[in-house]
């Protein structure tokens, strides 16, 4: 459908969905990081996650806002950043970046 040969081999997961919340696509450290779940594209995000959480996805879309959080789990720190992506100045759809942070991270303020 779209041409994302640029992030294929980011050391990021990267997963993208359209404005229905149907994967479109997913780069190697998405699929690796999800195979549990087998091949996702094309399917609902609705069907992988609670009604709270699709409300928020759903929001995003409509409003064209982000959200990012950290989590951790199996002693992996991640940062995940859930964004629009815009085509012909309108929403298109999420972009979420799942991004393995260090255990310990330097935090630095710029003025």
């Amino acid at each position: 459908m779209y041409n994302f040969d640029w992030a294929e081999e980011l050391s990021c997961a990267v997963t993208v969905c359209d404005k229905e919340g149907v994967i479109q696509w997913q780069n190697l450290k998405a699929v690796k990081t999800f195979e549990s779940y087998g091949n996702v594209v094309g399917k609902s995000l609705k069907d992988c996650h609670t009604d709270k959480t699709w409300a928020m996805i759903c929001q995003m879309i409509e409003k064209g806002t982000s959200n990012s959080y950290t989590i951790e789990k199996n002693g992996i720190k991640k940062l995940i950043h859930q964004t629009p992506w815009y085509k012909d100045g309108a929403v298109a759809g999420l972009v979420e970046f799942s991004i393995e942070l260090p255990s310990e991270m330097p935090h630095f303020k710029r003025d």
